[in-house]
């Protein structure tokens, strides 16, 4: 079932200026945010006829709160003219579903990893820290930090890790020794 593309951009539209007049108005204490957020759900799933969605709204909101506020406030008190604040909202709507994509791709990912290794045998420390390096684990792994995650001294990380090098699972990036780093081999989907 396809979604009719003009009635799509009609309704996203109002959700934009139905979260932008809520908001202006304030009319609750607290909690205005929260359901003016939901305010766009609503209109969103009624775009979509749907009442499921792969992207979140509320959470890009939040990633990109201070730019928000900025556009509120600058509409807010401008002539009426609320085009920034559309061409902001839209923008928004945008960035939701391209990080939902990359979220999608990386499940994708990490299915197709565990797949390619099903059979290999991996202890549950290995599985631990592969699923964080899938996950999209910040910064270099290094033993050290291996051991740190696992609570296992620092030889017994290595013992892990040199297994999945073997298993063609992990591989040694830049100089060796006491600084090697560690990272996951590139798995291309199929």
């Amino acid at each position: 079932m396809g979604v009719n593309n003009n009635i799509f951009c009609d309704i996203v539209l109002k959700a934009a200026i139905a979260h932008f007049c809520f908001i202006i108005i304030h009319p609750f204490d607290d909690g205005n945010g929260r359901k003016g957020r939901a305010v766009i759900d609503m209109f969103l799933a009624r775009a979509e006829s749907s009442g499921e969605r792969f992207y979140s709204m509320s959470s890009q909101i939040l990633v990109e709160r201070k730019r928000y506020y900025e556009v509120l406030q600058k509409v807010q008190h401008s002539t009426g003219n609320i085009t920034e604040w559309l061409e902001w909202f839209l923008h928004c709507l945008k960035n939701a579903m391209l990080a939902a994509e990359h979220t999608a791709q990386r499940i994708l990912r990490k299915a197709e990893v565990w797949k390619l290794h099903k059979k290999a045998p991996i202890i549950e420390r290995q599985r631990t820290v592969l699923n964080i390096l899938l996950d999209g684990f910040d910064g270099k792994l290094q033993s050290s930090k291996w051991a740190k995650i696992t609570k296992v001294l620092t030889d017994t990380a290595l013992r892990d890790i040199k297994d999945l090098i073997e298993k063609g699972i992990l591989q040694a990036t830049g100089k060796g020794g006491r600084n090697a780093n560690y990272e996951l081999v590139d798995f291309t989907l199929h």
